[in-house]
Formats: C-alpha cells, structure tokens, sequence
C-alpha cells in the first residue's frame, strides 16, 4: 500500500523525506515534486529499480531516465568532457529548468535505458527535492505519469496514474508550473539546443551565444 505525506506539514514533511530515503535505498520507487511538474524516481544506481519506473510508466528503453541531482558538485564523479561552456550553463542556470545531456563516466555502474553513453542530468528548484536527493544521491527521475498521459501538476494525478506501483508519494502542493525543463546537448564542441521549455534560446544565448538549435 502506498504511503502519502504532506510536505506543506512540517513534521510529515519529515516523516515522508525519511520514508522515501528509506524506500529509494531499499530499491522502490518514490513520486516527488519538482520545480516543472511530479517525477517518479528511484535509485539511479539500482538497475532493476530503473526498470521497475519504466514499467510503472508503460515506457520503453529506448526513452531513458533522466537524472536528477542535489547539487553541481554532484556532476564531478558522473560525467566526463564536461566543456567550460557546460559549466557556464551550470552557474547561470541551475538549480533550475534546464537539463543538460553529457557524456557520463564510462565506469559507472547504471543502466537508465538505451542511453548511448550519455546522461540527461538536471538539478531542480525544489526544496522537498534537493533534501532527498542530498539524502540519497543521485536519482533518475521522470515525470509522473503513464506514457501518453499528461505530466501531473499535482500529487493527486500523479497517484491516480500510478497507485500502488510507487512505495512513497511526497505531496508538495501544485507543482510551480507545468512548462518542461529545457534540454542541451553539451556533448559536442557547440552546446545545441534540442528542447526550449522553460529557458528560451535567447535566454540560453545570454551565457552561450554560439548556441545552436536542432532542427
């Protein structure tokens, strides 16, 4: 049976950080709020907890899981070739809506689907998610809801979707808003931009001018 705390009461706020640790760490799955809408996480390093959030999704492997991280000093044990124009990106923009695909270290034991060495990684600007990515480490998250379905803005869509395949729901109120994160390519010599959301080109171009953008 699923477990739903309200994290807007402070002491089930941390009662329910503490229980979804617990369920993250013992390899089940957790619904979180973030800055953009409601994610469906699990232990990034925990291949059969990544399978089991692609499966509660109805998503295949050819869709893999981003992940999301408590803070940029996270990035120095994920990823490799990470450019100085990344890190700029970094500075400007996290914790924030924009999610960034590197290169991830060739050592690392995970598997977030048919990522081609890659990695979409993100820090959001969310208190109740930046405490239990701090807690747990890193987490590959999606968004909360059945493939095909709208991406929920609130707990309640979110567990309608996804019931009992999920151990702990963390309810943060109505997300912020429900505009995606914006994607960038920083794996090639100029970052490219393959999806505007919430941060337009121009915005990007403001900390990279030489942006491009995918056709």
């Amino acid at each position: 049976m699923a477990r739903r705390y309200d994290c807007n009461d402070a002491t089930d706020r941390s009662t329910g950080l503490r229980e979804a640790a617990s369920a993250v760490r013992r390899g089940e799955l957790v619904v979180l709020p973030t800055d953009t809408v409601y994610g469906i996480g699990a232990d990034a390093f925990s291949p059969e907890a990544v399978a089991d959030l692609l499966e509660a999704k109805g998503r295949g492997r050819n869709m893999p899981t981003p992940v999301l991280i408590g803070s940029p000093n996270t990035l120095h044990g994920l990823v490799t070739d990470f450019s100085e124009q990344a890190w700029e990106l970094v500075d400007a923009f996290w914790p924030g809506a924009l999610t960034l695909v590197a290169r991830h270290q060739p050592s690392l034991q995970w598997d977030l689907g048919d990522t081609r060495g890659t990695v979409a990684i993100r820090m959001p600007l969310h208190p109740v998610a930046i405490e239990l990515l701090t807690d747990v480490g890193p987490m590959a998250v999606s968004s909360a809801n059945l493939t095909g379905h709208p991406a929920p803005e609130d707990c309640d869509a979110a567990q309608g979707m996804l019931g009992d395949s999920v151990s702990v729901y963390l309810d943060g109120g109505p997300t912020p808003g429900i505009v995606p994160s914006s994607i960038v390519d920083v794996t090639r010599d100029v970052p490219v931009l393959l999806r505007a959301g919430a941060l337009s080109a121009d915005e990007l171009r403001k900390v990279v001018p030489d942006l491009e953008v995918a056709s």
